[in-house]
């Protein structure tokens, strides 16, 4: 009897104990499970905090190596003079491209041949636009620049504002009328690559046009023809006086510039009054060109057989 008194009150406490862990919502067998989870998240933290550190580390680092850099670079330039600031330097930008508005070289971009462009030459034409005005904004001598018969509801028109940020604010002259209504015939250059006479000197007093037309284009002759029947005098770049022809698979040489190269051309024959270095400057390896001293440099040192 007190044995089975025994076994009944273990049986009623082990129930009782049970029951209690059941209230509780206590689970034994997951604690360890749990255990588990909690390190797992805690490694997880670790890791994130880890990399999270060495990129900022990385970071601290680059920045150093940056600011050491352009401290060696001021150094080995020697330059003395304090470094400007971005407002500084966009004020003396706008007084040079204001000053130029009032008394400087003239150059005018003619786009009175959109008409013969496709939309996609209209939007390259917008581009090599907004690169002419970049290179006059970093000039020490920017040009005066004209657009004329460019009118608001052309497609040109909203190309470049579409594609130009600021175009509207650009400090140049947009005018509807054309540049044979604006300036005196006698002072005009229209530089064309089929013209015969190769232009020598930048005058100042003279107002050089640059016809609106793009690389793509099919049609030949137009601004030259254009000049002509107008009786202005047309002028090419030097490029047969100062270049010749490079060597390439596919024999494509081509003298024909987008508005931006020639104008830098302009531009740094205006700086340097040197030929050579403007026509290096502005055409392009892909058009098939190379000043000629570097062909007399390849012949006297050729290059080793392999």
């Amino acid at each position: 009897m007190e044995d089975s008194c025994c076994a009944e009150s273990t049986v009623s406490k082990v129930n009782e104990a049970a029951d209690l862990l059941d209230f509780l919502g206590i689970d034994v067998e997951l604690d360890p499970l749990c255990g588990r989870e909690e390190t797992a998240f805690s490694k997880n933290v670790m890791r994130k905090q880890r990399n999270w550190e060495r990129r900022l580390e990385a970071k601290k680092s680059k920045r150093k190596e940056e600011k050491e850099r352009k401290k060696l670079s001021r150094q080995n330039k020697g330059a003395t003079e304090p470094q400007l600031s971005k407002r500084v330097i966009k004020a003396i930008t706008k007084e040079r491209l204001e000053e130029a508005r009032g008394a400087g070289l003239r150059l005018c971009v003619d786009l009175s041949m959109t008409d013969c462009l496709s939309p996609k030459e209209i939007s390259r034409l917008a581009c090599q636009i907004r690169r002419l005005y970049g290179c006059n904004k970093k000039a020490l001598q920017p040009f005066r620049i004209f657009l004329t018969e460019l009118r608001e509801d052309s497609l040109l028109y909203k190309e470049c504002v579409r594609m130009n940020d600021g175009f509207t604010n650009y400090l140049i002259d947009v005018t509807e009328e054309s540049w044979f209504h604006l300036f005196p015939s006698e002072d005009v250059i229209y530089l064309t690559p089929d013209a015969s006479e190769a232009l020598e000197y930048v005058e100042e007093d003279k107002v050089y046009i640059l016809g609106g037309l793009v690389d793509e284009t099919i049609q030949k002759k137009i601004s030259y023809t254009r000049a002509k029947e107008l009786g202005i005098r047309t002028a090419r770049l030097p490029i047969d006086e100062y270049m010749v022809k490079r060597p390439n698979p596919k024999n494509f040489h081509s003298k024909i510039l987008a508005i931006n190269q020639v104008f830098e051309i302009l531009l740094t024959f205006r700086d340097t009054k040197d030929w050579i270095k403007a026509l290096t400057a502005g055409i392009p390896p892909g058009k098939g060109y190379m000043v000629a001293s570097a062909v007399s440099t390849d012949i006297i040192n050729p290059p080793e057989e392999l």
